[in-house]
């Protein structure tokens, strides 16, 4: 029996300012992320830098969140950074779109479970926007879709969802596979989860062709319907990664 986790609450307090939204284009390797990414958070969490949703890209590549397990490490066809992200191991690559959060939950309400459920729906109304049906599911955190094709009960994941939370401040975020190489993941166990009825899946393996563009605005526009306004004039893009900002 499927259980969809229909009784989360989602959307989150509103914040006084708008957030900032930044992309960056390119590949951007995971040690500069990670740097970036706490420095920014500890910048929010002192009050001297706005909430950030940064949207990148990283080269091919293994993420080991606090449960991961070493004999869930198949091959290591990529380097396997430890992320200090909840879950367990994930794959970052070209072709999906990660998104690092950034928001400071003191002055959106200390609900860390909200807070996950709100980046579920996030993702599966930016989705819906594709005619693509995500789901989320009781035992399994992410945004899931249901594959008759392959057989009854069998789904797919098209995001992982990892946080951490640091001051109440957030980090780390989602991965959405909008056309990356599925065959990577073959690499690891998926977030530990390996009954075969539960694979992985990205918008191009679901037929439909996406652009990076496209998933950004749909991005933007469902995420100011659940957390609030975004920062208007700062969604251009970064190409000098390393002088990124922390205010």
């Amino acid at each position: 029996m499927i259980s969809a986790r229909d009784d989360v609450m989602v959307g989150l307090d509103r914040a006084s300012s708008p957030v900032e939204w930044r992309i960056s284009e390119g590949l951007v390797a995971y040690e500069t992320a990670l740097a970036l990414m706490e420095m920014r958070a500890a910048a929010i969490a002192g009050g001297v830098a706005s909430e950030l949703i940064w949207l990148l890209e990283h080269p091919p590549l293994y993420t080991a969140g606090t449960s991961a397990k070493r004999a869930e490490v198949i091959e290591a066809r990529f380097p396997v950074h430890p992320a200090g992200r909840g879950g367990q191991l994930t794959y970052h690559g070209p072709g999906q779109r990660v998104v690092y959060v950034m928001l400071d939950l003191k002055r959106r309400g200390q609900d860390v479970r909200r807070f996950v459920a709100t980046l579920e729906e996030w993702i599966i109304r930016a989705l819906a926007n594709f005619d693509v049906a995500g789901e989320r599911r009781a035992d399994r955190i992410g945004v899931w879709v249901r594959r008759p094709d392959k057989g009854a009960a069998r789904e797919d994941k098209i995001a992982a969802i990892g946080v951490r939370i640091k001051r109440w401040v957030t980090l780390h975020g989602v991965a959405l596979n909008i056309d990356c190489d599925l065959s990577h993941y073959a690499g690891i166990v998926p977030c530990g989860v390996s009954d075969p009825r539960y694979g992985i899946t990205s918008l191009a393996d679901l037929g439909h062709a996406v652009t990076l563009a496209e998933i950004d605005a749909a991005l933007r526009r469902e995420f100011e319907h659940l957390f609030g306004t975004v920062a208007r004039g700062q969604a251009a893009a970064d190409r000098l990664v390393p002088s990124f900002p922390a205010t």
